[in-house]
């Protein structure tokens, strides 16, 4: 290697090392980061999941007489409650009314707006007994594809059903795959529509406080989770950003340097003492 070229090299290298160390310190992208280990945190009460106008729901009815409980389960003749789900699959379900009330088959309308699905199957219960339909009714209550949707910086986008009676924004967020290392963790974003409004919520991941007291802590069906780019990742989205302004645009300049250097050398002679 030529003086020359050991020059350019070492000022390479140079180059190289300053815009190393002119980036900042990785961003942090651990949540509740100043959650203190071994002091307890107060937690909300857990909200279960409560019925709206719009949602479907499994309810069957039990006893020791078959052929009488099965008056009061619905039928496959009555397909407008047949409701679809995955892998061709199709399953029997109530759709709440916009009044909120559900349609049983011989027992008939059944308020449950507003009920989780173990006060839908206290209150068909009671009507049945009460009713003196049934004297010994088991029912047994299920939600059928109750769902909450995902957008932005996480791994699975879309929608997801709801697996439980209850889910928190971090469970919501472990079943959408968990923000992507390019999502924005101190603003995330929750939509919810309350009484024909739809109002929005932000979380702080990084912030214990805003996790756990934010009035979204506990999602519910329907709700809509955006988590935006941080700016590393609106700069990448940048069509000027992506070449001008990236820091591996200006790293593979001095490599480009070097081999056109080291094409010039093989062709001009290098004089003694240069």
């Amino acid at each position: 290697m030529t003086r020359f070229e050991t020059l350019a090299l070492t000022a390479v290298c140079m180059i190289q090392l300053f815009l190393l160390s002119s980036c900042g310190a990785p961003e942090q992208v651990s949540y509740l980061q100043d959650l203190q280990r071994g002091v307890p945190l107060e937690v909300q009460q857990p909200q279960h999941l409560t019925l709206k106008p719009g949602d479907r729901l499994r309810i069957t009815v039990f006893s020791r007489d078959r052929e009488l409980s099965a008056l009061f389960n619905l039928s496959g003749a009555n397909n407008g409650n047949l409701a679809s789900v995955g892998n061709g699959q199709q399953h029997l379900s109530y759709t709440v009314d916009p009044d909120g009330y559900v349609e049983i088959p011989t027992l008939g309308r059944v308020l449950v707006e507003g009920l989780t699905r173990l006060e839908v199957a206290e209150r068909v219960k009671d009507k049945l007994i009460e009713t003196q339909l049934l004297l010994d009714p088991t029912v047994i209550v299920d939600y059928a594809g109750l769902s909450f949707s995902v957008l932005g910086e996480v791994g699975r986008k879309g929608r997801i059903e709801i697996p439980t009676d209850q889910i928190t924004i971090l469970e919501a967020l472990a079943l959408a795959g968990d923000l992507t290392i390019e999502g924005q963790r101190e603003n995330v974003l929750v939509l919810r529509t309350e009484n024909g409004v739809q109002n929005a919520y932000t979380i702080d991941l990084t912030k214990t406080e805003s996790v756990y007291d934010s009035p979204v802590y506990y999602i519910q069906q329907n709700d809509l989770i955006y988590v935006e780019p941080n700016a590393k990742r609106r700069a990448q989205s940048d069509i000027n950003a992506t070449t001008f302004r990236t820091f591996s645009f200006w790293v593979s300049i001095p490599t480009l340097i070097v081999s056109l250097l080291s094409l010039i050398t093989r062709f001009i002679p290098i004089t003694p003492g240069n």
